[in-house]
């Protein structure tokens, strides 16, 4: 599999990058990556790590989209910065894969510039997947589209699905809408149009409905669909909130064991807080592109970059696209037949 690396993005960009494509390639030997980026500064570190494998390529380009950037000014002003060239690459046929750990928007506005969507999927959507009381649970939207349609949501519950089936390993996910309140009627004209959508629907049968924000981590559902807004909300407001409550309850209880026991229950909430980390699978994946797009976390380390390339490898293989095509292609037949 090839993939194109963004060099350059991330908050400790190249470094990073470079560490975690070495590991990653000595890892998963059919891997090939495209190292996208500044040559004069991606070539030194490559020497001084002493990597020269064959399955690693140096790709110039010029600049990148910094982190506070606006994604449209870097549109206009940018269009050979390293995420651009990613794309351009993936557009050209030339690799199956894009991961980058830049700016979110940058990388979600130079791929829907290149209009390589799934066929019959109109908008794609960034999946993360949360940890819950029952197990992993897929949230989709968290940002790439905040002003979605109903449609948009029902293809969301389609691509959540597939992931949730061959990634996941949940032979039959329960999907649910993401609202204000369990009951039919509640929420915004996009909820209550998309609810209907998916009850006349042949996901119908595993359309659980409404899910609370409550809900979400004690498992209700195996998918959840929002539009980008909510879901970003969502998103930022777990990892705030998670990290605040590890952080507390190690100081307190720490506090309160004799010293000699504070180390091992230190490293039991250690263990216990790398369930919510995100370096531990690398990224977030932006399902429905024609072809792979894996978004990693702005802060990632070379374990992050290193899951990221993982995680694109492991889409790859067990062709989750054209499981998306065809479960999507299925469920208009079944509405024509109708």
């Amino acid at each position: 599999m090839r993939i194109a690396l963004d060099a350059m993005g991330g908050d400790d960009a190249p470094q990073v990058n470079v560490d975690g494509v070495i590991e990653a390639l000595k890892a998963h030997p059919n891997m090939e990556v495209f190292l996208v980026g500044d040559q004069d500064a991606l070539e030194p570190l490559l020497n001084k790590a002493g990597y020269s494998g064959e399955r690693l390529h140096v790709v110039p380009s010029e600049g990148f989209v910094g982190m506070e950037e606006k994604p449209a000014d870097a549109l206009r002003k940018k269009p050979g910065c390293s995420i651009a060239v990613c794309w351009r690459l993936l557009a050209e046929k030339k690799v199956d894969a894009v991961v980058s750990a830049g700016n979110t928007g940058g990388v979600v506005a130079f791929g829907l510039r290149t209009r390589l969507f799934l066929k019959g999927i109109k908008r794609p959507g960034i999946a993360v997947v949360l940890p819950t009381s029952k197990g992993p649970c897929l949230l989709m939207d968290v940002g790439a589209n905040p002003g979605a349609r109903p449609e948009h949501l029902v293809q969301y519950a389609v691509m959540g699905g597939v992931f949730a089936q061959e990634v996941l390993g949940i032979e039959t996910p329960r999907v649910g809408l993401m609202n204000i309140g369990s009951e039919d009627g509640k929420g915004t004209d996009l909820v209550r149009e998309t609810h209907q959508l998916l009850l006349g629907s042949a996901m119908s049968s595993s359309y659980i409905g409404n899910v609370e924000g409550r809900g979400l981590y004690h498992g209700e559902a195996d998918v959840v669909i929002c539009e980008g807004f909510v879901g970003n909300v969502v998103l930022k407001v777990s990892e705030g909130m998670a990290s605040m409550m590890m952080q507390t309850l190690a100081r307190e209880v720490c506090g309160a064991l004799e010293e000699a026991q504070r180390p091992k229950a230190a490293a039991a909430f250690g263990a216990a807080a790398k369930k919510f980390e995100y370096n531990e699978v690398g990224g977030a994946p932006l399902l429905g592109i024609d072809g792979i797009c894996m978004i990693a976390h702005g802060s990632s380390d070379a374990r992050s970059i290193r899951n990221a390339l993982r995680t694109a490898l492991e889409l790859h293989e067990r062709q989750v696209n054209s499981k998306i095509v065809e479960q999507w292609m299925a469920l208009e037949e079944a509405a024509a037949d109708s």
